[in-house]
């Protein structure tokens, strides 16, 4: 059994959770989330926490404790304190703005690239290059992000791209003249 998975989710003030037969639904101020339990998975609160319990299903135990332990912390995070992510555009040029509901990126196509922005995320738009991507889910904030960054992600030879913000791209040398003679 995972020793993280035993671990109970501390749930602060201000946020609720309420546990049906095969599904979780955490409120707080932030929003609402919803996730769905596989049935070899039991939540239940004790004492201002969430205790994720492998039930056994036909004599089987179940590897997914410590998965649904990490699901229900990010969602009791995130309806409390939200996730962010930033993104940082490095090259000539290169400029984000947030057009109704749409990013539109421009990195150095023949076109601007349009990007519709998913409803329950919220973009905002620093200084042209910083994109910061927030809302209450992580895992739809990092597939956002991580599908604005396969745009045009950082190449090796001079670094230009979209980067995470403190993301490291280690750096290729590039080709050398010819040395040979002839």
């Amino acid at each position: 059994m995972s020793r993280k998975g035993r671990m109970p989710v501390a749930v602060p003030v201000g946020v609720t959770v309420a546990i049906a037969d095969e599904s979780i639904t955490v409120n707080g101020p932030k929003g609402t989330l919803l996730q769905k339990l596989i049935p070899s998975i039991a939540v239940k609160m004790v004492d201002r926490n969430v205790v994720v319990e492998s039930v056994g299903v036909e004599g089987r135990r179940t590897n997914f404790l410590g998965l649904y332990r990490s699901l229900m912390h990010n969602m009791v995070h995130g309806v409390a304190h939200g996730f962010e992510k930033k993104l940082e555009m490095v090259g000539v040029g290169y400029r984000a703005a947030v057009q109704a509901a749409d990013l539109v990126i421009q990195i150095g196509f023949s076109h601007p690239v349009h990007l519709t922005i998913p409803s329950d995320l919220k973009v905002v738009v620093e200084k042209n290059t910083l994109i910061t991507i927030s809302g209450v889910d992580k895992q739809r904030v990092g597939w956002f992000a991580a599908t604005i960054r396969d745009v045009r992600p950082p190449e090796p030879y001079q670094g230009k791209g979209i980067r995470y913000a403190g993301e490291f791209v280690r750096k290729k040398a590039g080709k050398t003249g010819k040395t040979g003679k002839k």
